[in-house]
Formats: structure tokens, sequence, C-alpha cells
């Protein structure tokens, strides 16, 4: 085995198109990376979780996240470019969908990673005080 590939790759059910030939010569693992990013700001994902039922317009994700219009649309701005979301105007108003099925799979797996990982420091925070109890002896 080699050790520089100890991680196996799992199939997917389709053959996957290598980044060059769509040419795109920015390596997969900065393009995850960009992707996160887009994801760090709790706005943009309080925006994604709100759009999970659907798409809505900038009204309603401005009166759920309480935000200037303007903040509201740099964010939404960041979304786009990552293609997590996609926007179509209907008269003055712009309505917000998800861009792709994956975004839904994408906030359930960092949910379920938090909810692990929290589970994991609470036991850890019990443990710790159980050996901070002191013990009491039976007095003789």
């Amino acid at each position: 085995m080699n050790p520089s590939n100890h991680h196996a790759k799992r199939p997917t059910g389709r053959t996957p198109v290598p980044l060059r030939a769509l040419g795109i010569d920015t390596p997969l693992h900065e393009l995850k990376a960009d992707l996160f990013k887009a994801l760090a700001h709790p706005v943009r994902v309080r925006a994604l979780e709100l759009l999970l039922d659907g798409e809505r317009p900038v009204s309603s994700l401005l009166a759920e996240t309480q935000m200037e219009a303007s903040h509201l649309s740099q964010h939404l701005a960041v979304l786009r470019r990552a293609g997590m979301v996609t926007a179509r105007r209907e008269g003055n108003a712009v309505h917000y969908r998800l861009a792709h099925p994956a975004v839904p799979e994408l906030l359930t797996a960092a949910r379920t990673v938090l909810v692990s990982a929290l589970s994991t420091t609470r036991a850890a925070l019990a443990g710790l005080e159980d050996d901070a109890r002191p013990t009491t002896t039976p007095a003789s």
C-alpha cells in the first residue's frame, strides 16, 4: 500500500471528470477550501438554511436575518460566486434559491460533525467534573 495514498476513494456511482479536462488548473483541495470559505460566516449559513424550503425573495431573507440590505446583498453575492445559490429577478424583486441539490446534504453533514464534536466535548467535561469532586472517606 502506498503510504501517501492511505485513504481509499469511495465509489460515487459516476465517473469523475478530471479538473484539467474542464480547463481548471487549481488543485481540488484549494477549490474545496474556497467553497468552505464561502460558508465561513453565520449570515451565509443562515441564508442557506432559510432557502432549504425553497426559493425566497430578498425581502423575506432580510426580515429573517434582520440585516441591512447592502450587507445581506454582499453575503448573497459570495454564495452566488461559490455556486451555492442562484438569483432571478421578478419585477423589482430578486428571488434566491439553492443552486445545487447537495447543499442541504452539506449543511446536514456540518450539523452531524458539530453534534458529534459537542457530544465528545460534553463527555470530556463531565469526566473532568467527576475527577474534580473530592472523594469522601468513611469516618472511622
